[in-house]
């Protein structure tokens, strides 16, 4: 708690009005890889408590859609159109298709975490059960040529992972930003290009 409230990323986070530290891993991986642009549509998995949404929606003007999809309730902000659920439930998939409306989706992304026990291993396992569900979901949504942002943690089936995201992506690349804490194994993998059909 003592390093949370001391975070200089916490602090400067409720300066600004951002709902969490957590917009400054997007920040600063957008401002290197230009990943957000005008128009374009994004679907944002394990959106709550939002700061990733807040940023995103700002980038994407004007003409974008985002789509933010969590378990847990968000605060409404303003531009976002939000589906608490399960994405890997057939009801939400279907909520999210019927809001896309025909709308090829440019970029996923995701900083989804479980609920963390505190045992790397368990982590780590469940952290990559949820990297391997996204990048699931962008091979079904994703439009050929579009972006992956996700979450994994160092460990256990990383490189199997690498491996899956290369096969559907012409380009995949590592990122470990600032705000990262250091002593968290947590790294996002950045996948563009996807392959055709």
């Amino acid at each position: 708690m003592h390093e949370h409230v001391n975070d200089p990323y916490v602090q400067q986070a409720q300066k600004e009005g951002w709902r969490s530290r957590a917009v400054f891993k997007l920040k600063e991986i957008d401002e290197k890889d230009h990943l957000l642009k005008p128009g374009m549509t994004v679907v944002d998995l394990g959106a709550t408590p939002g700061s990733w949404c807040q940023y995103a929606v700002k980038r994407i003007q004007p003409g974008g859609r985002l789509f933010g999809l969590d378990l847990l309730e968000m605060e409404p902000l303003a531009g976002v159109d939000f589906i608490q659920g399960d994405f890997r439930e057939q009801e939400v998939l279907e909520k999210l298709e019927a809001a896309l409306a025909g709308r090829p989706v440019d970029l996923v992304l995701s900083d989804m975490a479980p609920n963390m026990t505190g045992i790397a291993a368990t982590d780590s396992a469940q952290v990559m059960y949820l990297a391997e569900l996204t990048l699931d979901f962008a091979r079904a949504h994703l439009k050929p040529g579009g972006a992956l942002l996700v979450k994994v943690f160092q460990g256990a089936g990383f490189m199997e992972l690498r491996q899956a995201m290369q096969e559907s992506f012409a380009s995949l690349a590592t990122r470990k930003p600032a705000a990262s804490r250091d002593r968290s194994a947590e790294l996002y993998l950045l996948a563009k290009q996807k392959r055709g059909a």
